[in-house]
């Protein structure tokens, strides 16, 4: 299983563009979103080709192959044009490893899902990484429209033993073997 994992879009029409670019580029088995898909919320700038209807076209010619978190800049409304549910939660089982995915404004590093897991998967916070803490694995697939600290335009790819954060263009940021854990 392959899967592609993208976060906090935010209404960027160029940058949901990339994500089916990419998508055909990795050819993955589901694509995973975990929210802010539409709206740019009240704290960021509003984001390059900003056109929430033109990405749910977009997002939803994928509907088929779409699992989805709900973001905290997700609403009602942003359902009502969405062809695909947004979940409070995705847990998907590779390898006999839970992998929890959620957007991250209510579960993260530092606060963990009471429910078990071997890997927790969120963007929220627009900063790519990979990190392991006390036995778990930790990833962020950063933001593919307002990356901030520094970080790059980002997603990840999650397959049967590996993570790996990429930018855009598909360089390789950071990868993990999370199947040893």
């Amino acid at each position: 299983m392959k899967l592609l994992v993208v976060s906090d879009i935010h209404g960027s029409n160029y940058y949901a563009k990339k994500i089916k670019e990419i998508y055909e580029k990795e050819n993955p088995d589901k694509l995973i979103l975990l929210g802010d898909l539409y709206y740019h919320g009240p704290r960021n700038p509003l984001t390059q080709e900003y056109g929430p209807g033109e990405v749910a076209q977009i997002l939803n010619n994928l509907k088929d192959n779409i699992r989805c978190t709900k973001g905290n800049c997700d609403a009602e409304v942003d359902e009502m044009i969405s062809e695909f549910p947004l979940e409070e939660k995705v847990i998907i089982e590779i390898n006999n490893k839970k992998i929890f995915f959620t957007h991250g404004h209510k579960y993260n590093i530092d606060k963990w899902p009471e429910e078990e897991f071997d890997v927790l998967v969120y963007g929220h916070f627009h900063t790519g990484f990979i990190q392991e803490k006390d036995g778990k694995i930790f990833a962020n697939s950063g933001s593919i429209s307002l990356p901030k600290d520094n970080t790059e335009h980002s997603y990840l790819i999650i397959d049967e033993q590996n993570i790996i954060l990429k930018n855009i263009d598909g360089k390789i940021i950071k990868e993990c073997k999370y199947n040893n854990i």
